[in-house]
C-alpha cells in the first residue's frame, strides 16, 4: 500500500512539473522600421502599447529595428507589422500607410536628408 501511494505522489508530481513546463506565453519578435529619431520612438513604442497582446517593445534609433514581445495567443507578427504601418512606418517587407506616413512630422520622414 506505501508504494502504491508513493507511486502515485510521484507521478502525479511529475505530471504537474511537465504541466508547468508547457508553451511560453510570450515571443519575441525584431522589426526593421524606418523609424530615424526620438519621435519615431515615441510614437512607435506608444502605439505598441495599445496594440493587444504587445507586453512591451523598444526601438533601437541606429540600427532602426522594433524589438516586440508579445502574447502569441492574442496577436501575431503579421499583426504586429501591420499596426507599425499604420503608424506610418515601414515594418520589414511592408510599406507604411501612405496617409499615416504624410502625417509624420517632417523629421520622421524616412526621406529626411537631416538625419
Amino acid at each position: 500500500m506505501k508504494k502504491l501511494i508513493a507511486i502515485t505522489l510521484l507521478l502525479t508530481c511529475f505530471g504537474l512539473t511537465s504541466f508547468a513546463q508547457g508553451k511560453k506565453k510570450t515571443e519575441e519578435i525584431s522589426i526593421k522600421t524606418s523609424a530615424v529619431c526620438g519621435m519615431c520612438k515615441n510614437s512607435l513604442e506608444k502605439a505598441m502599447a495599445y496594440e493587444k497582446g504587445v507586453k512591451k517593445s523598444s526601438l533601437d534609433k541606429e540600427s532602426q529595428v522594433l524589438t516586440v514581445v508579445y502574447n502569441p495567443k492574442k496577436t501575431d507578427a503579421e499583426k504586429i507589422r501591420k499596426a507599425i504601418t499604420e503608424v506610418g512606418y515601414d515594418a520589414d517587407e511592408m510599406s507604411a500607410n501612405p496617409k499615416a506616413y504624410e502625417n509624420l512630422n517632417e523629421c520622421c520622414k524616412k526621406d529626411n536628408k537631416v538625419h
